[in-house]
């Protein structure tokens, strides 16, 4: 006599199938290699943007209207380098990060 063994979840259809990649079905160093790759692309992300800010800031500094006879490159890097610049440029960065991973998501 032949016996029926029971049916077993098709492979597509169980937590082990490679179509649910997601961090929440990962086991637990997958999950935390996720997040660790979202947090370093988010921080270089966020410096290139605030990089990219303090570069039109110094480029700001030497334009015709705003020239000062005798101003140095360290006059100018002294005059930029400031806590307000730097409270800027870092909310401008993290709302530019939130619309472009938004974009991403989207396209």
């Amino acid at each position: 006599m032949e016996t029926t063994k029971a049916a077993t979840p098709r492979q597509g259809m169980c937590h082990g199938s490679q179509k649910n990649k997601s961090p929440t079905h990962a086991g637990g160093g997958a999950a935390k290699g996720y997040y660790v790759k979202r947090l370093r692309r988010a921080v270089i992300e966020t410096g290139f943007i605030i990089f990219l800010f303090y570069t039109n800031l110094l480029m700001g500094q030497f334009t015709r209207s705003n020239s000062v006879d005798g101003k140095s490159l360290l006059f100018a890097i002294g005059n930029i380098f400031t806590i307000t610049n730097f409270v800027i440029g870092v909310i401008c960065a993290l709302i530019a990060y939130v619309v472009v991973e938004y974009l991403r998501k989207k396209l």
